[in-house]
């Protein structure tokens, strides 16, 4: 796994898997879908082709991004008027994680087979193909905070996986000790990447916090 060329979104995948049981878990899925979207979000504001300003998000011209999953997401963004996050981190989450996961096993990332969940529920198993490598990619996640960096520091990237992590109750990056141990310095990733890209973290929550609720915010 090569993290300098694998989309943020592709990162987020491979992030919710839990090493140590070969295996995403349930509870690590809930809100992936937009996890992947907010991360797409997260790079066109890194990129300069959306405007965050006012907690809301517009769509600014420019060359579409080359990979196909950010560049549908950019293409979701208002170019007139500037609206609400929650709606496009939300309403096309159930079709985020396919293409995702499709460009991670056309790059030898993960394999897919088909099984039931329960026995009884016809899915998609993913597999990681190289977990040591996603463990890797936790550690630099979680050294935000264990190596003490200050957050103007962390480029955008990293500091999105840290902070989404903690919204989303990743529990394979951040257990809720950790949570509860480094609140404080959770709270200024969090800051940090509110400045950066206003509103985005909150929708994301918001969002999470209602998928939940019914049970749902993954597909495969």
């Amino acid at each position: 796994m090569t993290t300098l060329t694998q989309t943020l979104p592709q990162q987020l995948y491979l992030l919710c898997y839990t090493v140590d049981k070969g295996k995403f878990q349930l509870d690590n899925l809930q809100g992936r879908g937009q996890l992947l979207r907010a991360g797409a979000l997260t790079e066109l504001a890194r990129d300069g082709l959306l405007d965050a300003k006012g907690g809301k998000v517009i769509r600014v011209p420019g060359k579409t991004p080359d990979d196909s999953f950010t560049a549908s997401v950019w293409g979701d963004l208002p170019d007139s008027r500037p609206k609400g996050w929650l709606s496009f981190v939300h309403n096309k989450a159930h079709t985020a994680e396919t293409p995702v996961r499709d460009q991670l096993a056309a790059a030898g990332e993960v394999t897919v087979s088909r099984g039931r969940v329960m026995g009884l529920i016809p899915a998609d198993r993913v597999t990681v193909v190289h977990p040591e490598e996603v463990r890797a990619l936790q550690e630099r996640v979680r050294d935000t905070v264990l190596k003490g960096f200050a957050p103007m520091t962390i480029p955008l990237d990293e500091l999105a996986m840290a902070v989404f992590a903690v919204e989303l109750e990743v529990t394979c990056v951040w257990s809720r000790a950790d949570v509860r141990t480094h609140k404080q310095a959770l709270k200024a990733l969090a800051a940090r990447f509110d400045e950066l890209v206003p509103g985005l973290r909150k929708a994301l929550r918001d969002s999470y916090l209602s998928s939940r609720a019914v049970g749902g915010g993954w597909s495969a």
